[in-house]
């Protein structure tokens, strides 16, 4: 056990000594040599460990409980209780369950001072069960607790080296994620802070997931069907507690707006200031309220607010509208915006004008109601006449500006693996690289100068919403043998023909996710069919644009037509999970579609990649947009033709060649995109670990040379978890809570 802190009180006051750089040396070593102890250990002896730890955190609960309260991050023993015996239970069953997946090895786990301390043990103990070390760096008011459940791990029977605890700045967290000895880095806390550290972090080969739930803004809608005494009660529980989670907006149907208006007022009544952290929020909170104000907004307060001190009443802000900053970005303290809405597509609409997605609560006693609603809201939990309820057996996924990972529940663990047989990306040293210049370089396909397109046998297209079109900028690209002979020449792609292939996807996406899975699957099976008649044309085009052999080519065929109909399968076999609740009550999961994607294919394999993450994004209802390889692209402009003819919305696939960085520049802006599947350069996945943290994007990067030394093995012989983990990358959870009255 590694503890390099020392912790003075004062007069009911924490501080800490800060780390330094040969303390952060001897940690990474002390974690190497405790994860091979720790992963060597078998599965029912890790489970051991953790069920000692829930028996030693029973004893300390009052304090650890007293001690949180004074660290201003009150948690619940039972809580935590609940977590070690919830991951004792996962980590007996890992070897059982996931036999193809491996732990990542050290994992660091940083946690802002402004997060609850639940949230470090969310992410620590999912992590030690499936036999990971751990680096936890928490925020300066987490520190005591977190050095004493780190005392509690070691009287638990917890190896040496296998949970470290380190405190310091900024700079600490840097030198801590960069270190050699560091496999995966995630990170909760605010947007702020988790961009900074994706930025620090780019080029150093770390994974690095984000769960940017502080001071998210969550929509409390309340229907016209609702219980309004216990909708009231509700939202003015989850408003003005002193140490909420997130930043809430209540949405109420205009109807019922004069009647839960004088229920606020009624309920208000007497109730007392709220502490506020700072001075300086005092100061954020006057200034919201006058913008508001200003606006137009009235005020319901329960008491006047005091001239000084840290100290604001409860306040709503009565009939501002979505725009106004106090519903967007609204202050740290105890605001309340209240918007109204008329009918229930103006109730999701305004459900999902927040660019957070972190959570909502609906209030309504039409359970069809409920249902449709929590499906159209862009958020990872859903609370049903209730809200907060939190259990780790239900993920917590963020969407949009709310984070990129899912923790909890068995969707949770598995950013603390890797597929057995999947290359990882290696560890390197960022780069000289210029964010602003990437992808402005002239490519050496670029047609040379004095070309005369006549002398070429075949001039070929973009596709784009259904459409064969040439490039926005009417550039073109020669398409050569590996011998140098011109085979063809191609449209050269750039940003307005990403913009106009996104405006494409948005349009029809939603109706591809409304369609069934079944007839998801009937247009995949329809495509993979459409693929065997042409099997002889697009083993030619292979043969002719990588050189391989003709009976390579026919396998690579045979493998692309088995891989759509293996995803055309799965379509309407990956359901939901309705998991066992400890309390009363129903919930269920729904593993729901990202939305628009951008892929960057590798050169390896051209047909059969293609086809193999078409199928896994298309299959779960999400659009894609395509990058065939920048080296090899005729087997994907072969198969634009297949498209054309199946029967699958035109948008749904498009397909835009040219230069890889191009693209991947024009793919990392855009804010529509929600996810980016890339496959190339070392500097490529350094630019989209720099530039995909704003707007966030969920990332699945590869490095080139690395798949390149397998010789494309992966894609002709993939192992479970590859394939798994592809539909994994497909798609994004929502947990939907239903209580029992």
């Amino acid at each position: 056990m590694c503890s390099l802190f020392l912790l003075h009180t004062r007069h009911s006051s924490l501080q800490c000594i800060c780390a330094k750089e040969e303390d952060v040396s001897a940690c990474g070593v002390s974690a190497s040599a405790g994860f091979k102890a720790w992963s060597e250990l078998s599965a029912h002896r890790r489970a051991k460990v953790l069920l000692r730890l829930a028996n030693t955190l029973q004893r300390y609960s009052q304090c650890m409980s007293e001690l949180c309260v004074l660290s201003e991050c009150p948690c619940s023993s039972s809580a935590l209780v609940r977590l070690a015996h919830y991951y004792a239970g996962w980590a007996q069953l890992r070897d059982t369950l996931m036999p193809n997946w491996t732990p990542r090895g050290v994992v660091a786990i940083v946690v802002s001072a402004d997060c609850q301390f639940y949230s470090i043990w969310l992410k620590v103990l999912p992590a030690l069960a499936m036999g990971n070390a751990v680096i936890v760096v928490p925020g300066v008011k987490m520190a005591a607790p977190a050095l004493l459940l780190a005392q509690v791990f070691m009287e638990a029977g917890l190896p040496a080296g296998v949970l470290n605890v380190v405190t310091g700045d900024c700079a600490l967290v840097a030198r801590v994620a960069q270190s050699i000895h560091t496999s995966y880095l995630t990170f909760c806390g605010s947007k702020q802070d988790g961009e900074l550290l994706a930025k620090q972090l780019a080029g150093w080969g770390v994974p690095t997931s984000l769960s940017l739930s502080v001071s998210a803004v969550c929509p409390f809608i309340i229907f016209e069907s609702a219980d309004i005494d216990s909708a009231v009660d509700g939202v003015i529980e989850a408003a003005f507690k002193k140490n909420k989670d997130w930043q809430w907006v209540l949405c109420v149907q205009e109807s019922m707006w004069d009647s839960v208006v004088g229920r606020l007022k009624l309920r208000m009544t007497g109730m007392k200031c709220v502490p506020l952290a700072s001075e300086a929020h005092r100061s954020l909170v006057e200034t919201a309220v006058q913008q508001a104000v200003q606006q137009g907004a009235t005020l319901i307060q329960s008491c006047p607010p005091p001239s000084t001190g840290g100290l604001y009443p409860p306040t709503v802000l009565c009939g501002l509208a979505p725009p106004c900053s106090a519903v967007t970005t609204p202050p740290p303290g105890p605001l309340l915006p209240l918007l109204s809405f008329r009918s229930v597509v103006e109730g999701v609409t305004l459900g999902n004008h927040s660019p957070h997605g972190q959570a909502a609560s609906i209030w309504t006693e039409d359970l069809t109601l409920a249902l449709e609603t929590a499906r159209s809201l862009k958020v990872g939990s859903v609370w049903v006449n209730s809200h907060s309820v939190t259990d780790p057996s239900l993920p917590q996924s963020g969407r949009r500006d709310s984070g990129n990972c899912t923790n909890g529940g068995k969707e949770g663990l598995y950013q603390f693996l890797c597929p057995s047989l999947t290359p990882r990306m290696p560890r390197s040293t960022p780069r000289s690289l210029d964010y602003s210049a990437f992808g402005t370089a002239a490519s050496t396909f670029m047609v040379p100068e004095g070309f005369d397109p006549s002398s070429v046998p075949r001039s070929c297209s973009q596709f784009i919403g259904g459409k064969l079109c040439k490039a926005d900028s009417g550039c073109i690209r020669v398409v050569s043998s590996p011998g140098g002979a011109v085979l063809a020449y191609c449209a050269d792609g750039g940003r307005k023909d990403i913009r106009n292939a996104v405006e494409a996807a948005l349009k029809v996406q939603p109706g591809w996710l409304r369609k069934s899975s079944a007839a998801r699957a009937q247009s995949l099976y329809a495509l993979a069919d459409s693929l065997d008649k042409r099997r002889r044309d697009m083993a030619a085009s292979i043969q002719a644009q990588t050189g391989i052999s003709m009976d390579e080519a026919n396998e690579e065929v045979e493998l692309s037509i088995s891989r759509l109909s293996d995803w055309a399968a799965r379509c309407d076999k990956q359901s939901g999970v309705v998991p066992p609740l400890p309390q009363t009550g129903s919930a269920f999961l729904i593993p729901e579609a990202l939305g628009v994607v951008g892929i960057v294919l590798p050169d390896t394999r051209p047909l059969l990649c293609l086809v193999s993450l078409l199928g896994a994004a298309v299959a779960m209802g999400n659009a894609v947009i395509m990058v065939p390889s920048e080296k090899h692209p005729l087997p994907a402009i072969d198969f634009i033709q297949i498209l054309q003819v199946s029967d699958i919305p035109g948008g749904v696939v498009s397909i835009i060649t040219g230069g890889r960085d191009q693209l991947t520049q024009a793919l990392a802006n855009h804010s529509e995109i929600q996810a980016i599947w890339y496959w190339g350069s070392v500097e490529g996945c350094q630019f989209l670990q720099y530039t995909c943290c704003s707007p966030l994007k969920r990332m699945w990067l590869h490095c080139e040379e690395e798949v390149d030394e397998e010789g494309g093995r992966y894609w002709t012989h993939p192992s479970p978890s590859f394939e798994e983990e592809m539909w994994r990358e497909a798609v994004v959870w929502k947990s939907v809570w239903i209580p029992t009255a």
